[in-house]
């Protein structure tokens, strides 16, 4: 069985700023902001969300699947996937096109400014669920891409009877009412952080608890704060678990998302799938880039226990 992931393939390019943005904002004209940052870093990794859960996934042992659209110049990456345990069978090539390609620069205070280009990502409806052997997907986890590719996997999942985890993130101010509530409805599990968690309630015109009657599990990051697991009428508060360094955040809710699933599908209760995710996090914070990362399961059950008990919960990986 597997878990399928659609939703941007990228390449990123990830850059240092030396200072504070917010030392160069001036409050009262952001009506006519023009801004340049002198970077002194830039990395140009391989990222993008869906590969990047998929990396993470392969790494805990899993058999994810990519499922999305990709451009011309996709060759070394589907390699790497590949050599790293992602099935790309259902990565489609679209002629004429490039891949997606994620520009972020980040502060000393880890604050980030970001622009995306589409790419190939603009045609992820040419790929439909039913190309999928639904017999063999645990899960299909629909995270960022075209918008309007996004609701329709949801209903495609839903007609299908295939579970689907919804991943709105950056692109819910692009979705309107209806689109999010059809995102929301249904949906096995849904996934932000805080603040798009607010912006989800403001969008959708849902409270939290509307939201939540809609979804079996709901899982809101927290940053520094750790993360919030929500189901059932009850509330699981999950610490982060702390790094040895910081590089780079780009990435850590990817990852957490992998950990947390990971968990959850190898039948360990909420609270060590939210510790596993955090662990996870913090693996992908101690490196630049979102596929730098790397340990055996092996080390991975034995960092989780230098700070958790289990009680051998992990020797199921």
């Amino acid at each position: 069985m597997s878990i399928v992931c659609s939703g941007s393939v990228a390449y990123d390019y990830l850059m240092r700023f030396p200072g504070y943005f917010k030392d160069h904002l001036l409050p009262e004209h952001l009506d006519k902001i023009s801004l340049s940052f002198l970077v002194d870093e830039m990395t140009k990794l391989q990222g993008g969300i869906a590969p990047n859960i998929g990396y993470s996934l392969a790494l805990l042992g899993q058999k994810p699947i990519l499922f999305a659209a990709v451009g011309e110049d996709f060759g070394d990456y589907r390699q790497w996937l590949t050599d790293h345990g992602v099935d790309c069978t259902f990565a489609r090539v679209i002629p004429g096109k490039f891949t997606a390609s994620f520009f972020v620069n980040t502060d000393l205070a880890n604050a980030q400014i970001a622009s995306f280009y589409t790419g190939a990502m603009a045609n992820s409806d040419d790929i439909k669920l039913s190309e999928l052997d639904k017999s063999d997907v645990d899960l299909f986890i629909i995270s960022p891409s075209d918008p309007s590719a996004m609701i329709s996997y949801a209903k495609q999942a839903k007609a299908l009877g295939i579970p689907y985890a919804f991943d709105p993130s950056q692109q819910i101010v692009r979705m309107n009412k209806a689109q999010l509530r059809e995102g929301i409805d249904g949906a096995k599990f849904l996934f932000c952080n805080e603040y798009e968690f607010e912006l989800l309630k403001k969008h959708s015109e849902w409270t939290e608890s509307e939201i939540l009657e809609k979804v079996e599990i709901a899982v809101v990051t927290l940053g520094e704060e750790g993360s919030r697991i929500l189901a059932d009428g009850a509330e699981i508060l999950v610490p982060i678990y702390p790094a040895e360094r910081i590089a780079d955040p780009t990435g850590v809710g990817d990852a957490y998302r992998s950990g947390f699933l990971t968990g959850y599908y190898k039948g360990l209760s909420l609270e060590l799938c939210g510790k596993m995710g955090a662990l996870v996090s913090t693996y992908v914070l101690e490196q630049v880039g979102t596929q730098a990362h790397s340990y055996t399961i092996d080390a991975f059950r034995a960092r989780f226990r230098e700070r958790w008990d289990d009680q051998g919960a992990l020797d199921t990986l």
